[in-house]
């Protein structure tokens, strides 16, 4: 009874971002128990294995270690927080279905292909030093095509791409995606057909599951 009587005195404005805010806590949640429940069961896995798959050319391997891109690369973590921001209810269900929906094809991904990644894990001298030794301690080499760092962004922002009308937000949320698909490979965490891989499968969920955009 409060509740009914607490949402009867909301404006519309006031009822709309509650129900916006109420539908991203719940998406949340579940993408993040998809996503706590693939990724690290697959990695220990995928570590067992003596034999992994190399999904990467040799001429890949000369791609440079650029320590800088270390920020563009952890920019992904900010994208979280874009969601409720710019889609409305339907836009963040649909968004919540693809996460799940992509992370879930990623792990089926990850078992019946797991790979190894081709480039030398080296820690950088002086001040990135520290923060790359963390990266390598938490995020094995393994678990690799596609990446789910690109599938997270790619999911996020080109929803928020569809959902603006702004055509700065649009360039924006595209040449945000290009970064963080690029600083992949300038940090040596992933090679091309992992990030290949990654689109597509997001093109796939988007337009052969979730059948494109949904408006409220």
């Amino acid at each position: 009874m409060w509740f009914g009587t607490r949402s009867a005195t909301l404006d519309p404005a006031e009822y709309r971002l509650l129900s916006i805010w109420k539908t991203y806590g719940y998406w949340a949640f579940w993408v993040g128990v998809a996503f706590f429940s693939v990724y690290p069961s697959c990695n220990w896995i995928s570590a067992q294995r003596s034999e992994p798959y190399l999904a990467y050319f040799d001429q890949e391997l000369a791609v440079p270690f650029v320590p800088e891109f270390f920020w563009v690369y952890m920019s992904m973590y900010l994208l979280f927080f874009m969601p409720p921001l710019f889609l409305n209810v339907t836009q963040l269900r649909q968004l919540g279905k693809g996460l799940i929906i992509g992370t879930l094809i990623s792990g089926i991904i990850f078992l019946l292909f797991p790979s190894q990644l081709g480039f030398e894990r080296v820690v950088p001298e002086g001040f990135y030093g520290g923060l790359y030794e963390q990266i390598f301690s938490l995020d094995r080499p393994h678990n690799m095509i596609p990446s789910l760092h690109v599938v997270y962004s790619g999911f996020i922002l080109l929803a928020v791409y569809r959902a603006s009308d702004d055509k700065y937000v649009k360039v924006f949320a595209i040449l945000w995606l290009l970064s963080i698909s690029l600083s992949t490979l300038l940090v040596h965490q992933h090679h091309i057909a992992d990030i290949v891989l990654a689109l597509v499968i997001i093109c796939f969920v988007n337009r052969k599951i979730l059948k494109g955009r949904e408006d409220v």
